[in-house]
C-alpha cells in the first residue's frame, strides 16, 4: 500500500487526533476513509465518460458482426 506524507499545522493535527480518537480510529484511518470516499464518489462519473467516449469511437456495431480470431487479437 503506498504511503502519503502531508504536513498540517499543530492545531489541525491535534483536532484530527481528537476526532480520530472519538471515532475509535487512527488519523491515518480517518484520512484513508476520506480519500476512499472521494475516489468512490468520482468513479461512476469517470466510468460514464470513458464508456461514452468508447461508444462514440466504436461507430456502428451489430451483434451479428463477427471478428476473426486474428482481428480480435490484433495489436
Amino acid at each position: 500500500m503506498p504511503n502519503i506524507t502531508l504536513s498540517v499545522d499543530e492545531e489541525t493535527y491535534r483536532a484530527a487526533r481528537i476526532y480520530a480518537a472519538q471515532q475509535n480510529a487512527t488519523v491515518s484511518g480517518v484520512v484513508r476513509q476520506f480519500l476512499r470516499s472521494l475516489a468512490t464518489a468520482q468513479t461512476p462519473t469517470v466510468r460514464s465518460r470513458n464508456l461514452f467516449a468508447a461508444l462514440d469511437q466504436a461507430g456502428t456495431f451489430s451483434a451479428s458482426d463477427r471478428l476473426s480470431r486474428d482481428e480480435v487479437h490484433a495489436r
